[in-house]
């Protein structure tokens, strides 16, 4: 979904990255449009949740990658709308630096098409994590058309992901499957406009902090309805019982 722009020195070269990694910082342009935030943010929102135990994975979206350690900055790095890596230490960055993280790339990625990226996400961003980085994993989603594709990397080249009986794709790093959400389930706390969610391989769906908070609350509050009742019937049967011992001596 990036675009990316060439900056030059004073020379007309192109600039050489060989900094720290912590002097790195992201050097994404701004996101296309509040959809497009709104469904990054609530995927890096669900797999941490989902993880909220796990300390060896790191997820971020619309990050730089920066994958030579001779960076031409023009060319060498990329901005995946979302990215998963695991083994990895689950602390804050501002970029994700290949060479600073033992060699480790993206094991999942998924980008967000739009009319603008669409065909450097089918074509230039899908052979690059194909060819070089090696992602097993690459997903996209068209959060207007709900067009959703995945691909597994096969014996060097990636191969379309099958969709099982409910039209969702599964993804071995998540081990959850991605697919499509017609409608919010809870308006009042969810992502109206945001559709592509997570679902366990029984097809449940993957929750929000949010969403897990509704529901324990309205579990709990079905709780203490049935207490109640069983409170109430209990009460009744007593009573009825001290109105039969009341009466039991007249009717003698």
């Amino acid at each position: 979904m990036a675009q990316f722009s060439v900056q030059f020195c004073p020379t007309d070269q192109p600039i050489i990255l060989d900094l720290p990694s912590e002097e790195l910082w992201s050097d994404e342009p701004p996101l296309e449009s509040d959809l497009h935030r709104e469904q990054i943010d609530l995927l890096i929102r669900l797999v941490r949740f989902h993880w909220r135990d796990r300390s060896d994975f790191y997820a971020s979206g619309n990050l730089t990658i920066y994958y030579n350690e001779k960076q031409l900055k023009s060319r060498d790095f990329r901005g995946p709308d979302f990215f998963l890596v695991l083994g990895a230490n689950n602390r804050d960055r501002k970029s994700w630096v290949v060479w600073q993280e033992e060699g480790r790339y993206p094991n999942l990625i998924v980008e967000f098409l739009s009319d603008s990226t669409e065909k450097v996400d089918r074509g230039l961003k899908k052979q690059l994590y194909q060819d070089v980085f090696r992602t097993p994993y690459y997903f996209w989603f068209h959060p207007v058309t709900l067009e959703l594709a995945g691909f597994e990397l096969v014996q060097g080249s990636y191969q379309p992901i099958a969709p099982n009986d409910r039209g969702h794709l599964w993804c071995d790093p998540l081990g959850l499957a991605f697919g499509i959400l017609p409608e919010p389930i809870d308006p009042g706390i969810s992502y109206p406009r945001q559709r592509l969610r997570l679902f366990t391989a029984t097809g449940d769906l993957v929750q929000l902090p949010e969403e897990a908070e509704r529901q324990r609350a309205e579990t709990e509050r079905q709780r203490a309805e049935a207490e109640r009742q069983r409170a109430e019937a209990a009460e009744a049967r007593l009573a009825e019982l001290l109105a039969r011992l009341e009466s039991a001596p007249d009717e003698a």
